[in-house]
């Protein structure tokens, strides 16, 4: 080490990073990071639910239907999330041509999926006691079911096309051209007269539910983002064998493998 240089700079500075962004190397990496984050998903889904189910306090207008939200909010935040992330590691592969980048996209897809899935059930559920129905087109929810057929359609492409390459370059442009929903979710209840209730949480104000609840909902938005690398690193290690499966690498864990079995 050169003198004058901190010992965890000097670390920084010579660790090559880049070395991850190939998907051999990132696949080795993928295996030892996604089983703690699904360690900590666990971990925090059950202290999230307790803090939602058991220690919040009931709400005086919605009563006990409310705790619903522990579930349907983070689910939906992360649904939004999710998109753009995937959007954005689309992009990187459509322009810069990686192999893992598009892959991660691919991987981060049926998550996102889910999750809106989730977040529609979950919001027609509150709905029926709240506004006397299951559905409404209300903006906030119509803008969200959009999403989920941008998640399918993006998923759909990709499987409709042979060509890898083709198809994440045809799956990239749906996601960056989809990126255009996400405000209209976010804002649609200010952009609109809606019956969705605004934002609780809001990085310009205050909360506007007690500490209880915004804990609760705080540590479920951790569990489910803790899941959702969890599963997208165990989903494109799955990904990177199926697309290098002719590689010497490949052949080479096949081979060991097969022997410790």
């Amino acid at each position: 080490m050169r003198p004058g240089i901190p010992r965890t700079s000097f670390y920084l500075q010579n660790v090559n990073w880049f070395k991850y962004a190939s998907p051999q190397n990132f696949y080795g990496l993928a295996g030892k990071l996604a089983p703690w984050f699904a360690i900590a998903a666990a971990l925090l889904t059950i202290t999230g639910l307790y803090i939602g189910f058991f220690l919040a306090p009931t709400d005086a207008q919605q009563g006990e239907a409310y705790r619903i939200i522990f579930i349907h909010v983070p689910a939906a935040w992360m649904s939004m999330l999710i998109y753009l992330v995937m959007a954005v590691w689309a992009g990187i592969g459509f322009v810069l041509n990686t192999r893992l980048s598009s892959m991660m996209a691919s991987a981060l897809a049926p998550t996102g999926a889910m999750f809106t899935f989730i977040a529609l059930i979950t919001g027609s559920a509150w709905g029926k006691p709240t506004w006397g129905t299951w559905w409404v087109w209300d903006a906030r929810l119509t803008s969200e079911l959009i999403l989920l057929f941008l998640y399918l359609g993006f998923i759909s492409l990709q499987a409709a096309i042979d060509d890898p390459r083709r198809a994440d370059k045809a799956g990239a442009l749906l996601a960056l051209l989809g990126v255009v929903n996400i405000p209209i979710i976010y804002f649609s209840v200010k952009w609109w007269n809606t019956l969705h209730q605004g934002a609780s949480v809001s990085l310009t104000s205050g909360p506007t539910m007690a500490t209880t609840m915004l804990t609760g909902m705080l540590v479920m938005t951790f569990a489910l983002w803790s899941y959702s690398i969890a599963a997208a690193l165990a989903r494109v290690r799955c990904i990177i064998l199926e697309r290098e499966s002719r590689t010497v690498w490949v052949g080479e864990l096949r081979e060991l493998s097969a022997r410790a079995a």
